[in-house]
């Protein structure tokens, strides 16, 4: 679970963050992130395996550029971290990820026609250095959403059917995490397994990465 240090606050342009700390390494994987369904915004909340929340994630929709904030928890009093498009709503967006001092300190970005089949993405260091590649395990995953969502009565249940992973290596090709859509009625609950141990500094941006890839891709099915 968090570990937040009493700091002071530092103001956003629309909102505090609070200087607060997460050390995903702390936690108990699997991780499970489970969105809520019916709202006018984009939700999820993110728990560990003992069911302890690690963070709430919300995405407001209708904006020309993506914006993400992370808070503790559904209560929405503290935000922790904020992640940014760089560009207006774009195939090849990047996705900056700002930390409790309003730095940014990495990003993630699709790469775009790539992504069309089968999803890639690559998560970025502070310096700009490819730190993860993720690659879609699956992609017929999303043919079949597609052909059985045309189908009456079945289209109800593509969520329990066609489920995709995205396996997520170091650039070296050490696996490191899986993320994959769990079955259900809306498709809303995806799981990150650990498959080796995270190194320091890996934690945030690898997490944060993730949650964002979750957003977008399912939306694709």
């Amino acid at each position: 679970m968090f570990n937040p240090n009493k700091m002071s606050e530092e103001i956003l342009d629309d909102g505090p963050i609070a200087k607060k700390v997460m050390k995903y390494r702390e936690f108990d994987f699997p991780l499970k992130l489970e969105f809520k369904i019916g709202t006018l915004s984009n939700d999820f909340t993110a728990k560990d395996a003992q069911g302890q929340t690690l963070a709430y994630v919300r995405q407001k929709l209708f904006r020309f550029k993506e914006k993400v904030d992370v808070y503790s928890d559904d209560s929405k009093k503290d935000l922790r971290y904020r992640i940014k498009a760089d560009r207006v709503i774009d195939f090849n967006a990047c996705y900056a990820f700002s930390n409790e001092d309003l730095e940014e300190f990495g990003k993630i970005g699709r790469k775009g026609m790539k992504s069309l089949w089968k999803a890639s993405y690559t998560v970025f260091d502070h310096d700009g250095k490819e730190e993860f590649h993720v690659k879609e395990e699956n992609p017929w995953a999303k043919v079949m959403d597609a052909v059985l969502g045309e189908i009456p009565v079945i289209n109800f249940f593509t969520g329990y059917l066609a489920n995709p992973k995205y396996i997520i290596k170091r650039p070296d090709g050490t696996d490191v995490v899986r993320l994959k859509k769990d079955p259900s009625f809306w498709g809303r609950k995806f799981t990150i397994d650990k498959l080796s141990e995270l190194e320091e500094g890996e934690d945030e941006r690898l997490l944060l990465g993730l949650m964002m890839l979750s957003l977008l891709e399912r939306r694709r099915g």
